[in-house]
């Protein structure tokens, strides 16, 4: 007798589920913190207005994917995360301690004036400012692997915190304003969207420079990633991808320079999502780099099983909302408040 569980890889599809709710989480939440970092840089308090008015009606609906990937974990892949967790408690925490910040900022600076008002702007800025950067230093402690004995954590409680996990979330700060500047070259007209188009264009060459350090770096750290790179016919296989993100990177700068409001913002995504795929093909199939598989941390299939089903219900009504919210709020942002 053949059971749902005997006839699909419960393992693989919960993986996939949980790295496609990361990826829309770094792109839905990143473009909003990226909002949020340039936020103190605009030329006036119209265009601050403006660009708080801008992502006003998504920015709570984005961190819906970083709910779904942590309960996610927890759920389908408990040994991940009893492992992953102590590693990063430090960095979660303050992560999201600047998301709230952020969302308080929200709340408060459209019913307050004077200097309150500013109070709120740098509670704005520094919160997304922190979640992003701490964000980039949770992808540099991963992708250098995390310290295993037996099934627990063996590192210390600043073992994420090294001179490669900095600059990786300086790399984050700067591809989160990217997405930030391109959001607003669409969203935005005037004042406003010239002077995002200057700073998009700004940060495009730090963004071009730090795909290119990440990008060389993993292999020389891991002989693992090296190999599976830099092997024939791998090598041939995976250099459309690197080569995709150069192209679109020299696109995005062209486009900034002529007058384009939409296709920046959209090739945005697509240099993220290029990263996003490279850095996965070297974790790949480990879900605690270099030492736990995604089906060594599985749950028992019976639970995974009864989470999908949960799952295929609510996901679909989830992306029904979201895209129903990006269709309603379409076109430009204005200054007055509407929140």
């Amino acid at each position: 007798m053949f059971s749902f569980e005997s006839l699909v890889d419960l393992p693989l599809i919960w993986y996939g589920l949980i790295a496609t709710a990361i990826f829309l989480y770094v792109l839905l939440d990143g473009f909003d913190l990226g909002v949020g970092i340039l936020f103190p840089f605009a030329p006036t308090d119209r265009c601050r207005d403006r660009m708080m008015n801008s992502i006003a009606p998504f920015w709570d609906g984005n961190e819906t994917w970083l709910i779904l990937g942590g309960g996610g974990l927890l759920a389908a892949f408990p040994l991940a995360y009893a492992v992953i967790m102590p590693a990063l408690y430090i960095p979660l925490i303050i992560m999201l301690l600047g998301l709230i910040f952020r969302g308080v900022a929200f709340e408060f600076r459209f019913k307050a004036t004077g200097k309150s008002r500013r109070i709120w702007d740098g509670a704005f800025h520094f919160g997304s400012l922190v979640a992003a950067f701490m964000q980039g230093v949770i992808i540099g402690a991963i992708v250098q692997g995390i310290e295993v004995e037996g099934r627990t954590y063996a590192g210390g409680s600043f073992g994420w915190l090294d001179a490669y996990s900095a600059m990786t979330g300086v790399a984050v700060v700067f591809g989160y304003t990217l997405l930030g500047g391109t959001w607003l070259v669409m969203k935005t007209d005037g004042e406003t969207q010239v002077w995002a188009r200057k700073s998009a264009s700004y940060v495009i060459g730090y963004v071009a420079i730090f795909l290119a350090i990440v990008s060389i770096s993993m292999p020389i750290m891991n002989p693992e990633i090296r190999m599976r790179w830099f092997s024939v016919p791998n090598f041939f296989f995976l250099l459309p991808i690197p080569t995709a993100s150069l192209i679109m990177l020299i696109i995005i700068w062209r486009d900034l320079h002529t007058g384009r409001e939409y296709r920046p913002f959209l090739l945005s995504f697509g240099v993220f999502l290029t990263g996003y795929i490279g850095i996965a093909i070297s974790m790949w199939p480990y879900i605690v780099p270099f030492e736990i598989t995604f089906r060594q941390a599985a749950a028992a299939p019976e639970s995974q099983s009864l989470l999908l089903v949960g799952t295929a219900i609510m996901l679909p009504l989830i992306l029904l909302y979201v895209g129903y919210c990006y269709y309603l709020f379409r076109g430009k942002a204005s200054h007055e408040s509407a929140y």
